[in-house]
Parts: structure tokens; sequence; C-alpha cells
């Protein structure tokens, strides 16, 4: 089997489930046994550490094929001569938390999972004490699987309940930062939606032992068939359903996970929906007057009203950089190495990264600021919401995905974009600076707001993401994206009809 089919860029993702028509299984327990041996090669490599004297983690989150891929990369780890230990049931940020716990102190770090994806599919996420692994270095690691059959290796497996000491660490988080340590969140109804994943420790280790009530959490069962909803903040049915939970039990706060918890976003009491613009945006609100004038960094489909909300009502930076949360958080390490304060890398999806929190993509610990907010509103006689209650509302918006025909489609999609701006320019629209793609803004005019158009970095698609200003303004930029694309004979455009 060719294992490169594997990579997902700085992740390992495959099919682990069988009875799925028309996916075969591609990620078994042996296939992860070579991988976990490969990693302890690649990690003893670049350490500069013998494999007898590294530790290494393994946990999973709760899918049904989780335990048993979990046995293989143990056996492939063991086999390579390193030390393992079975974290069980955790989460992907933990797993690189217990590469700084005291505690645990392991040399690397693995982490099954394949985050929101459907419950036959699983993946394998990895770190080291830089963080998590990149492109080039999940490369390296399956290529060197290819090549090894590892043998049967016995020695014993330590077991950790590393959950237990992450949600010491976030509760303590939350007394520091509310200023007690006597049950701070009494007199707060906070619910929490797991979706059956692995997120449902927040709930019972983390908000109720500090006073909350937590009554109307729903889903908190690990259960890897997902027999609610899909365990994604980004999923129109789990978000409904975290907002029926809010407004039936009269909640102040509502909360919700992907499945291995790098991932969040949340509900106002009224049951409004706090996620993609306006999560980065409370987010940031938070972290404002602790960074004055700092940059705020996002991926690329970010609305023009979050940059009039960050930059001329906080007073900070907003750099729209890229999709792919590896890529806006490397840009975070590399601005804060120049000296260049950036306290926070954001994308829509959720994904958050904090300079305070090494740099690492924590839907509980983002989670963890939100509740501390939540607090020291109650204690001011405020609510959440007036922390961007000046943020400009949503009101019209469409995703258009045109599917390039033919091969070469990169080719093709980077000819399409050099002559969608060139005849965007002819025509005198404004052209902000952009990482990626396209994107015009209408500031004046019959129709105002902005448009993107980009090249899908894996798939023969370009999506086209429209926001419109005002009612109206939508269907008006329509017309003017089909006038901008008219031509193109490999792109289909039917979905703006």
């Amino acid at each position: 089997m060719d294992l490169m089919k594997l990579q997902n860029g700085s992740d390992i993702r495959g099919v682990a489930v069988e009875g799925v028509e028309g996916e075969a299984v591609n990620l078994t327990p042996q296939i992860a046994k070579q991988i976990g041996c490969a990693f302890v090669s690649w990690l003893e490599k670049k350490s500069g550490t013998v494999a007898s004297a590294l530790k290494i983690g393994v946990g999973r989150d709760s899918r049904i094929s989780g335990p048993a891929l979990a046995d293989g990369l143990i056996d492939g780890i063991i086999s390579a001569g390193a030390t393992v230990v079975d974290c069980g049931m955790a989460t992907t940020p933990a797993m690189f938390m217990s590469i700084v716990f005291a505690d645990t102190d392991f040399d690397g770090s693995c982490m099954i999972t394949a985050s929101h994806l459907p419950f036959n599919r699983n993946g394998i996420k990895f770190f080291d004490a830089d963080g998590g692994l990149e492109h080039d270095d999940i490369t390296e690691i399956l290529n060197l699987a290819g090549l090894l059959n590892p043998a049967k290796a016995f020695a014993p497996v330590d077991k950790v309940d590393l959950i237990d000491i992450y949600a010491t660490y976030l509760r303590q988080k939350i007394c520091e930062g509310i200023g007690s340590d006597s049950e701070p969140l009494k007199g707060l109804h906070i619910v929490v939606d797991s979706g059956n994943g692995a997120s449902g420790f927040f709930a019972e280790k983390i908000l109720k032992p500090l006073g909350a009530d937590i009554s109307g959490s729903q889903f908190l069962e690990p259960d890897g068939n997902f027999p609610n909803h899909i365990p994604n903040p980004e999923n129109k049915e789990a978000m409904a359903a975290i907002q029926s939970a809010v407004l039936k039990n009269k909640a102040d706060l509502g909360l919700i996970f992907d499945t291995d918890v790098d991932r969040m976003s949340a509900v106002l009491s009224d049951g409004s929906e706090v996620n993609r613009d306006s999560i980065i945006a409370m987010i940031s609100a938070i972290l404002a007057p602790d960074y004055p004038g700092s940059t705020i960094i996002t991926d690329s489909v970010t609305s023009d009203r979050l940059t009039y909300f960050l930059e001329d009502v906080l007073g900070l930076k907003h750099l729209c950089y890229m999709r792919g949360y590896k890529n806006v958080i490397n840009k975070q390490k590399e601005l804060n190495a120049q000296g260049i304060a950036a306290p926070l890398a954001m994308e829509t999806s959720g994904h958050g990264a904090l300079k305070d929190n090494f740099f690492l993509d924590d839907g509980a610990f983002l989670a963890v600021k939100l509740v501390i907010a939540l607090a020291k509103a109650a204690k001011d006689g405020k609510k959440l919401d007036s922390l961007i209650e000046k943020l400009p509302p949503l009101v019209e918006e469409g995703e258009y995905r045109f599917k390039i025909s033919g091969d070469d489609f990169k080719d093709y999609g980077k000819k399409v974009l050099e002559e969608f701006k060139k005849r965007a320019q002819d025509k005198g629209y404004l052209l902000p600076k952009t990482y990626e793609g396209v994107r015009i803004s209408f500031k004046e005019g019959d129709a105002q707001g902005w448009m993107l158009l980009r090249l899908s970095l894996h798939d023969p698609v370009m999506p086209l993401n429209i926001e419109g200003a005002r009612k109206g303004d939508l269907s008006k930029l329509v017309e003017i994206a089909k006038e901008l694309t008219d031509g193109f004979d490999r792109l289909d455009r039917s979905c703006l009809k």
C-alpha cells in the first residue's frame, strides 16, 4: 500500500472502518504499528536522543477504531525501543501539553483522531517539544514507515489519566483569571455539547467543580458512532443543537467542541451563535487590553466587518492571511519571533492559538478565556455579548464552489486568478493585499461588501466567498462575480445560477 496517500497536510488521515460503500480501509493497526516505529526513528534523529531514552505518549478520541489503532501504534513504538505511556481518552491539545506537564514530561506524543470527519475515518497527529509536526515531517515518517515491518515486541505499558492532569491545569487558569479559588463560577449556568466526542470532561471536570450549573449539557458520553450529530462547531445541525440547549435551559453560555477539542464555538444567552468572525472578534476583545496595538492573524475568508471591529473598534491590527491552521499559527510564531506582538492566530473554523498558551490551537483553552470573561462580566452586571456589541452584524453571505474539469487544475486555477484580478483592476475595483487568492472590497456604490476567489490546496475546486454589507447586496455582488468569471471553459459556475 502507498502510505503517502495517508498524508493530509501535517496530519495522517485514512479510512479505518469497513462497511461504507466505496471506501476501502487503508489505515489499519498494522499500518499504525509501522507508523509508530517510524515516529520513534524520526524523533530519535531530530532530538539526538537514543530510542531507549525516549518516552512517548499515545492518546485517542472517541472513534470506534481508536483502541485498535492505539494498540498498533503502541506496539510500533515499543518495537523501536522507546518507552510508551497509554493516555487513553484524550484531546489533541492535551497530548501536546503532556510534553509540557512535569507529571508526564514526554519527549513526543501521538493523538489518534480525524477531527470532525465521519465515524469510519481516523488519523494520527504528532507532537514534539516544538509543537505539531510539519508537512515535510509527516512525509518523512510515512516514507520510513513504508519500509518497516516491525517485529512483535513485549514491554510493560504504563497508563496515565492525562485528562485529569489537564483538567486540573485548566481549572487553575480559571481561578487565576477570576481571582478566586472558591467556586468562582457559582451562579453561572453553562451548558456543554460534546457531540459524543472527547470534550465531556470540560463540563464534568472543570465547570462543575468550580461551581457552575451544567444542567442541560448534552451528548457528553464518548461514542464514536456520533449518534446525535457530528462533533463540529461549523456543522449547522450541531450548532442548532447547542442553541436549543441554551434557550431551553436559560443558560448564560453554551460551549460546543469538535471531536478532539482543538476547535470550539459558543452560543450566547439569547441563542446567538458566536462562531466564525464573531468568535475571533470575542477572543480578540478579551485579549485587547493586555495586548494594545497588537496583530490578530486570521485565515483569508474573514470578513471586512471583522477588520473594522479589530482595527477601528479595538485599535488592533488585522493580518488576513491564508487558510490552514498551521499556516496562521506559523505566521504567528514568525511575527512574535520578530518582536511583533501577535497574541492570537485564529481560523473561522474555530482553530485558535494563543501566544500565552504555547501557540497551541486549543478549544478548551479558548473556552476557559470565554468562561473567565463571562464571570467578570457578570460581576460587573454585564453580559458577555457586550464585548462584541460594536461588531457589525452579518447580513448576507454565500459560498460558491466552482469545479475545474481536466488535468493540471492548479495551473489552470492560477490562470483564472490572474485574469480575474486583471478584470477587477480594469473595472477599478478595490483590491486589498491578499496572501491567498484575489479579494475585492466594495466600499461604496450600488453594491457593498466583499468577495474572495481562491484555489483549493488539494481539490480541483475554486471557492468563491461573497458577503453583502446590506440587504440585497449579495445578489448584486453575485452578478459582478458572474461577469468577472465569464468565459472560463473549464470552470463550472452552475452554482451561481
